[in-house]
């Protein structure tokens, strides 16, 4: 026997859903660390790779474009020689550094809570081409 289709009970999303909009933010790959990052105060390019082990110099430059050309940060350039360029949250940005440590917060209590993250699973082929 199929089970009915419960209707959903949560209000309707307005018109140009703004959860969407924010997650469309905050769903790129390193966003968060970048924003972290930036919320302690302006850090330039290699600071934020030091910040961020992880990152590639690929991957730091398009967050930071198009963290940019959203309004989420300001990159100004300094008139030195060679030229410096300082990367800092905006208005904006700093609006969604309480999110961001709202997520951090619920991390620590799943780490205390002490459930182990399941493991990536290789397939027999991968594993036995490596």
């Amino acid at each position: 026997m199929a089970l009915k289709i419960r209707k959903n009970k949560s209000p309707e999303p307005p018109y140009g859903c703004p959860l969407t909009e924010c997650m469309s933010v905050l769903g790129g790959a390193w966003t968060p660390n970048v924003i972290w990052s930036l919320s302690a105060g302006p850090r330039r390019f290699s600071e934020l790779r030091i910040d961020i082990p992880g990152v590639s110099p690929k991957v730091l430059t398009t967050r930071l474009r198009d963290l940019e050309a959203r309004g989420i940060l300001h990159r100004d350039v300094k008139p030195t020689s060679p030229p410096s360029v300082e990367y800092s949250l905006t208005a904006h940005g700093m609006k969604l550094v309480p999110a961001i440590e709202a997520i951090v917060s619920v991390g620590h209590e799943l780490k205390k809570a002490g459930k182990p993250t399941p493991k990536r699973r290789t397939s027999r082929r991968l594993a036995k081409s490596v």
